[in-house]
């Protein structure tokens, strides 16, 4: 996103300060386990289950996600998938196409679908019970979903679109994929519960939940947001006190405009 700005808009780039984004840990967060979490939604423990959370649009490639689990089923009868979210206004007829394409395939019984709004206490259920977040985007700045995921140390499978690649750790968080690239994002599902990440999920929860706490903490992002606007008034303070031009109350004015 700053990179577009100084690119397309030509905002010099020192104009710029990158915020992290947050880590959404505002959801409740109970002793639940992975086994009970995969248990109340009727899936074994030794099943690789896969997540798909929030909004359901085309931007977001659920299409790529669905085809991609249709070969990996094919492959192996332990993959699952969850697809919980609603579908966002407007959308209705590309949810439509996904779910005919669902109910007419071979792999249905192995998808559990959620497709209305998930309240906040009912949140943890599913990232708990997943393995891995996939998060296959065309399209997008940034997503809260990863930082939700980083919040129950569930690793994240995104596409390479917008800043998505920067919040992952290749091998340690996730694993990063083509977009619009169904057998590219399949064997990138495979490469993950194949790798050393999944093999020791349990122990690398608390990893990802320190590296992301650590990176992406809200205390981060209030320093950082306090000091740019630390700057911008003890700049234009002095700039606008040391001018001879203007009363008092005209250089108030003015900062009150330029701020």
């Amino acid at each position: 996103m700053k990179n577009e700005l100084v690119a397309d808009f030509h905002v010099p780039k020192e104009k710029v300060t990158v915020i992290p984004f947050g880590i959404n840990n505002a959801v409740p967060n109970s002793p639940l386990s992975t086994a009970e979490a995969k248990r109340q939604l009727g899936i074994n423990d030794s099943d690789k289950t896969l997540l798909f959370f929030g909004n359901i649009a085309p931007y977001k490639g659920l299409k790529y996600l669905v085809d991609a689990f249709g070969e990996l089923a094919k492959r192996d009868d332990s993959y699952r998938l969850i697809i919980a979210g609603k579908v966002k206004p407007g959308h209705r007829k590309y949810w439509s196409e996904i779910h005919s394409q669902i109910a007419t395939s071979e792999v249905q019984k192995h998808i559990i679908e959620r497709i209305e709004h998930i309240p906040d206490e009912e949140v943890e259920l599913y990232f708990k019970a997943a393995d891995v977040l996939i998060v296959p985007y065309v399209h997008i700045f940034q997503s809260g979903v990863p930082f939700l995921a980083y919040s129950f140390g569930l690793p994240v499978i995104p596409t390479d679109v917008g800043s998505l690649r920067q919040g992952i750790v290749e091998g340690r968080t996730g694993f990063v994929c083509r977009p619009e690239d169904s057998s590219d994002l399949a064997r990138t599902i495979e490469k993950y519960f194949d790798s050393e990440l999944f093999r020791n999920l349990e122990n690398r929860r608390l990893e990802i939940k320190e590296y992301a706490n650590e990176r992406y903490s809200w205390n981060k992002v209030a320093a950082i947001t306090t000091a740019v606007y630390s700057r911008l008034l003890t700049s234009d303070f002095w700039r606008l006190t040391s001018t001879r031009r203007g009363t008092p109350s005209a250089s108030r004015r003015r900062l009150r405009s330029e701020l």
